[in-house]
């Protein structure tokens, strides 16, 4: 993508003027996408993306450069815009490229290009048809499907010089039932770091559909749900947004390097319940939120952030690194080549524990299940937080009675973290896209089903 003597050159000017640093963050992505509304395909299109980003330190301060222009003379003039906002810096020689291949754990067996735009619109299409047929008040399906090929090179004046290419695919389902009265809406959204393989290995259409439009079906005919405080127990998979929005986001050095996340000077102190252990991996083969290595270059990692409660790591960049005198954890992420990165969660999830799930309902008394979630909102400064209830179920005396609709939970993260006083045995994780400040990165949310021994829940 890059010629050595080249990206040698353009770092060497990128320093000229003192900078303590300098990187090349070199993309060419292909993006396509099917959109299915009313049953008909409304738009089906494919993108190209180029360019690279040049970033330059000065200390703790960090300048950040990029064109789409990716010649030798392109290059050079986006290095010497980087190098000119270096006021006073200690400069740096840049140390002579490494060669290191990436490990890939994973095939890719069939490649987005190599997939037919055809059979990616027949899946769409077993999608519609099995939503539609799920019940006569299903009055709208809208499907999609996206995938992308991201070549990168990533090179910096520490003699790293790699490569890797990331393939991402994602099946979006959204179903709308009404009654003539009102509507309600239900979704599925899988997507996986495959190619077009993943509809043999991981994802079924039709499956898909009939989730999305049974999820609506089921929430129309719901109660409204109780508000109060009460026991809550969420169920797997994408429950786990809430411990991503909440709390997630309060460990990486975005917001800790900076001092405002509550966990902020916490390592090594207890911030959860002993039952919670808490984990980042971005080395999990063929998951939506996997790199082989960060957009830093650093080999990606398996860190985990609690253990048994306790606070042991932070998701730490190469500038939050510098900011926080620690080791960065190969956790730097962007959106694409427009983007500096920054610290970023991958596949995040509450790990696996010991606890029955039916016993956690059985003995819940009174509350609130939370079979699916939806989206919501977080202070990350504060971890207060506030997320609807895709579908809920209530509780009376450990006995599931009805499904009820309208609920939200609505908490802070530290606070929810310490009442967890059950932890599941199976954790499913889900996939989502994840908005920072370096831009929208995929990422899994996980855990079991886990129950809080106390939460308020909004409805009526």
């Amino acid at each position: 993508m890059l010629d050595r003597n080249i990206a040698a050159e353009v770092l060497a000017r990128a320093v000229k003027t003192g900078g303590d640093f300098a990187e090349i963050f070199l993309e060419d992505t292909t993006k396509s996408n099917i959109a299915l509304k009313s049953g008909r395909i409304e738009s089906m299109g494919t993108a190209r993306e180029h360019g690279a980003g040049i970033r330059v330190f000065e200390g703790t301060k960090a300048i950040y450069v990029f064109t789409n222009d990716t010649s030798r003379e392109g290059l050079m003039e986006c290095a010497a815009q980087a190098a000119a906002a270096v006021r006073s810096g200690k400069g740096c020689t840049p140390v002579g490229f490494s060669h290191w291949s990436t490990a890939r754990p994973e095939e890719i067996r069939i490649l987005p290009a190599d997939a037919e735009a055809a059979r990616k619109a027949e899946k769409v299409r077993a999608a519609n048809a099995a939503a539609r047929a799920v019940s006569p008040e299903i009055v709208q399906v809208t499907c999609g499907f996206r995938d992308v090929t991201q070549d990168v090179l990533i090179c910096n004046t520490e003699g790293v010089f790699v490569t890797d290419r990331r393939v991402l695919s994602r099946l979006m389902i959204s179903a709308v039932a009404s009654d003539g009265k009102e509507n309600q809406t239900g979704s599925c959204n899988p997507g996986a770091g495959m190619g077009f393989e993943i509809f043999e290995e991981r994802v079924d259409p039709e499956a898909c559909g009939r989730l999305a439009a049974e999820k609506a079906v089921t929430m129309l005919h719901a109660d409204s749900c109780p508000a109060g405080v009460y026991p809550v127990v969420i169920d797997g998979g994408f429950g786990g947004v809430i411990f991503h929005e909440a709390c997630g986001h309060s460990l990486e050095a975005t917001s800790v390097a900076y001092g405002i996340s509550e966990f902020s000077g916490k390592l090594g102190q207890q911030i959860a319940a002993p039952c919670v252990t808490a984990v980042d991996d971005g080395t999990i083969p063929g998951e939506w939120g996997s790199t082989h290595i960060d957009d830093e270059g650093m080999p990606t990692s398996k860190l985990t952030l609690i253990e048994n409660g306790i606070l042991v790591n932070y998701m730490i960049d190469k500038l939050g690194g510098r900011r926080m005198n620690m080791a960065p954890t190969g956790s730097g992420r962007r959106e694409s080549y427009q983007w500096a990165p920054t610290s970023r969660m991958r596949n995040t999830y509450i790990a696996a524990g010991t606890d029955d799930e039916a016993e956690m309902i059985a003995t819940m008394g009174t509350g609130l299940y939370a079979k699916s979630m939806g989206g919501g909102s977080v202070n990350p400064a504060t971890g207060e937080f506030n997320f609807s209830v895709e579908v809920g179920y209530w509780v009376e005396d450990g006995k599931i009675l009805r499904p009820v609709r309208g609920a939200s939970l609505i908490g802070k993260g530290g606070e929810v973290l310490m009442r967890i006083d059950r932890v599941g045995k199976k954790m499913t994780m889900a996939q989502g896209m994840c908005g920072s400040a370096s831009g929208s990165v995929p990422v899994n949310v996980g855990q079991p089903m886990i129950r809080v021994s106390s939460l308020t829940v909004g409805g009526k």
